[in-house]
């Protein structure tokens, strides 16, 4: 047992737990893209090979100005890190100290309450409404002057939904301008509902707003780990002052600069995703299961159905449990029709809908 004074608030965080893996079994737990990217992209990280004894660019400077320009801001009002992730505990390392409050919904992304005392703040989850939505008046209500920041994550991982421009918009505007507000924007990319898109618009109005973004999920690049987040130049310059230098390694700056020029086949693959959401989530409502609305490559079956996630893995599915349900990735068609062939017999033996 070691002797290392490890800090208190370090010792008692809850562990990330990641999707159980085995031998030749489909993972549809993790929220990846089922198929590589694109020729072009693969094509893009071989030809960087050739140069990996060089560093790469310490800020990522060519990337932050590829989506400059994709987004209408300024090089300036964009970081790039090593996932979301790291650009979280980034943006919370900004402005946390001991005593510092974050508020965000709960349950979402497992990575806050991770992040927000690993930086030395005070967590302050707010329960999620019974259909699996943010609460906005109770996350609003849970603001003190201790509060530092706030998060919102639409669509909602793992339940789904997602809040519409409005919403958030408006939300954004009872908020004390000296309270970071963190939209997290990860799944963004597969949301139909109308209403629903980028906050980005917010920040040359609310200069506390910073909207995080990724490569991991709609440009299937989870393996190679880009976020990225978007804000004001002064916000945005703190944030990047906490990201590891070099950070984003050249493979993956590779990736993700073929990744934004090849917006046609990326649209391409969400639209499959889509698609096959829209066809198995009725399917399993059909056999009586309960599933919020979901804007996202992603599905949560609620309820005491855990007895599913072995029912799973007997026929090689890995899929992922929560307190809340069950988490399903959206995955191939033939992915999705082995998933359903065991939900419908599960179904069957357990009584579901009945």
């Amino acid at each position: 047992m070691t002797n290392l004074r490890i800090r208190p608030a370090v010792a008692s965080l809850p562990r990330y737990v990641p999707s159980k893996a085995a031998p030749d079994a489909v993972k549809i737990s993790s929220n990846e893209m089922p198929t590589p990217p694109s020729p072009a992209v693969l094509e893009a990280i071989a030809r960087e090979l050739e140069t990996i004894n060089r560093y790469p660019d310490l800020t990522a400077a060519p990337l932050r100005e590829a989506l400059a320009q994709r987004f209408g801001v300024g090089a300036d009002q964009v970081c790039v890190g090593t996932g979301s992730s790291a650009i979280l505990v980034a943006a919370l390392s900004a402005v946390c100290q001991p005593g510092s409050q974050v508020v965000f919904p709960w349950r979402s992304f497992e990575s806050y309450p991770i992040a927000v005392p690993s930086v030395g703040g005070d967590p302050v989850p707010v329960e999620l409404l019974p259909d699996g939505t943010h609460d906005l008046d109770a996350m609003r209500a849970a603001i003190t002057p201790d509060t530092v920041a706030v998060i919102v994550c639409s669509p909602n991982n793992p339940t789904g939904p997602a809040l519409t421009y409005e919403e958030i918009a408006g939300f954004v505007a009872d908020i004390p301008d000296d309270v970071m507000i963190i939209v997290d924007e990860a799944y963004i990319d597969f949301a139909t509902k109308p209403g629903v898109r980028t906050a980005v618009p917010l920040i040359e109005e609310y200069p506390n707003v910073i909207v995080m973004r990724t490569f991991s999920k709609a440009h299937a690049l989870a393996g190679v780990r880009v976020g990225y987040a978007i804000g004001d130049p002064e916000v945005i310059g703190a944030i990047q002052a906490l990201l590891v230098p070099f950070g984003v390694n050249s493979l993956a700056l590779a990736a993700a600069l073929a990744s934004l020029k090849d917006a046609e086949g990326v649209q391409r693959a969400v639209s499959e995703i889509i698609a096959e959401r829209e066809r198995i989530i009725p399917a399993l409502r059909d056999l009586g299961y309960d599933i919020p609305d979901s804007q996202s490559n992603f599905y949560l079956i609620r309820g005491d159905v855990y007895g599913l996630v072995e029912a799973c893995a007997r026929v090689g599915l890995i899929v992922r449990p929560f307190r809340v349900g069950v988490r399903v990735s959206v995955g191939s068609r033939e992915q999705n029709d082995r998933f359903l062939a065991v939900a419908a017999e599960f179904a069957r033996t357990e009584g579901i809908g009945a």
